[in-house]
């Protein structure tokens, strides 16, 4: 008789201080897989970045409990592995349901039944679910995603879901509509969609379902990670916005002169950002209020001036992190911003690249824009970004001449920032930049 090792919950790992869920990515293993310890399970989508989950035990991958696309809080099972037998344990969790359909009976473990995940709360409050109505097939009688939508598609809904009660008055649906069954969502690359069999909802909407004139794209994990964010920067923080004028044509002689001495002794290419950072880096020492949080009744003032750069990929913009770069010269900001970017646009991040950032810098101008309106990369205080050089004609002591001139714009956090302070901080970083000069040294 085969002797049956201990279940044993892979939970989501504490990744970070500020985090506090994670979107399972993809799964890597399937139920009846042996894993190794430290073999990748799955991928991990955090609002910061993507990282894979190794498996903190070996033995046999029983269950899976969060599926692809479906999110966890920190400290929740995700899965069950069954480790060797002889390994010893406090207590058997033999009590685990295996396979997804089963029903959990009335005599089995019940003790994580109250437990539930955001993407399960959120899909139950869409739909209008009473989860003690749903049977749940996770460990302890947890009610996963699947249980829910399984109820929903047996018609156990007894109202419309929200989204129904959102279509504009101009489309009015029939009051008839919202006591019918609740028909399965439409599940559409990502897109969840609801309604009537009389008033669909994209049409009600002035949407064309015609598949020749339109296509889904689908949403991932960290697409909505980043659409959280910004949702949530733009909903609590005031945001203001400022733009001053610098000229920066000293420093543009002054990087032609040793832009290819740079790349020979360091193999880099030496960026106008790289300059830029350590002007914006000089002018928070001397305003230190702009490294700062909210954090209701009081300020943060951060005394690290960790700066997040702005990286933009073909799907998303990362902010990995430039830690303590007040102590940096030019050339060391240039290796730093050298190696985050290739990281970044290669999928190497690692989740220690991406925290701590205190103030952040884009560098708009490497696509052509010279004016933009950033958002805050919450929470933090301010971004600035850092528009295109263009030549232009300027009035120097009421003669015209050709300068090269770069915007900086400025957003920033009314509840902590006010217009005096943040235009006073970017004189500081104006006066930086134009004190550049081709004695200037970058070492």
């Amino acid at each position: 008789m085969n002797q049956t090792g201990r279940l044993t919950e892979v939970t989501v790992p504490h990744l970070a201080e500020s985090l506090v869920s994670a979107t399972i990515g993809k799964w890597l293993k399937k139920p009846g897989d042996y894993i190794e310890q430290y073999d990748v399970l799955c991928e991990l989508f955090t609002e910061k970045v993507n990282t894979e989950m190794p498996s903190p035990i070996e033995g046999k991958l029983i269950k899976i409990i969060v599926g692809d696309g479906e999110t966890a809080a920190v400290g929740e099972a995700i899965c069950v592995i069954e480790e060797p037998a002889g390994t010893s344990a406090a207590a058997s969790l033999a009590s685990v349901a295996v396979t997804d359909t089963a029903v959990v009976s009335e005599d089995a473990d019940q003790s994580m039944r109250g437990r539930f995940s955001p993407a399960v709360h959120r899909l139950a409050q869409d739909n209008r679910v009473d989860l003690s109505r749903v049977a749940g097939t996770g460990l302890g009688g947890r009610i996963t995603r699947k249980d829910v939508e399984t109820f929903i598609s047996s018609n156990g809904a007894n109202a419309a879901p929200a989204a129904v009660q959102a279509v504009s008055a101009a489309a009015p649906v029939s009051p008839v509509a919202q006591e019918e069954p609740v028909s399965q969502p439409v599940r559409s690359s990502g897109i969840h969609l609801s309604a009537s069999p009389q008033t669909p909802l994209l049409e009600a909407e002035g949407h064309n379902l015609d598949a020749k004139n339109e296509h889904f794209i689908d949403v991932t994990p960290m697409r909505n990670a980043i659409a959280t964010k910004m949702r949530q920067s733009v909903t609590e923080i005031p945001h203001a916005w400022t733009m001053i004028e610098v000229d920066v044509t000293n420093l543009v002689v002054l990087r032609n002169k040793v832009k290819d001495e740079f790349m020979r002794r360091e193999g880099i290419n030496l960026t106008y950002l790289a300059f830029m950072l350590k002007a914006v880096v000089n002018a928070i020492k001397d305003y230190p209020i702009i490294n700062s949080v909210w954090a209701v009744d009081k300020i943060i003032v951060k005394r690290d001036i960790n700066i997040s750069l702005s990286v933009g990929t073909e799907d998303s913009v990362m902010t990995p992190v430039i830690k303590k770069a007040d102590q940096k010269n030019i050339a060391g900001l240039a290796r730093e911003i050298d190696e985050l970017t290739k990281k970044t646009r290669a999928g190497k991040l690692a989740l220690t690249d991406m925290v701590g950032g205190t103030f952040t810098v884009n560098n708009t101008g490497s696509f052509g824009s010279i004016l933009s309106y950033p958002i805050i990369n919450y929470p933090q205080a301010a971004i600035v970004t850092f528009e295109s050089i263009v030549k232009k004609p300027v009035v120097i002591q009421d003669m015209i001449a050709v300068r090269s001139m770069v915007n900086l714009c400025l957003s920033l956090d009314h509840r902590i920032l006010d217009g005096v302070i943040c235009g006073r901080f970017l004189q500081r970083v104006k006066e930086n930049l134009e004190s550049y000069n081709a004695d200037t040294k970058i070492y």
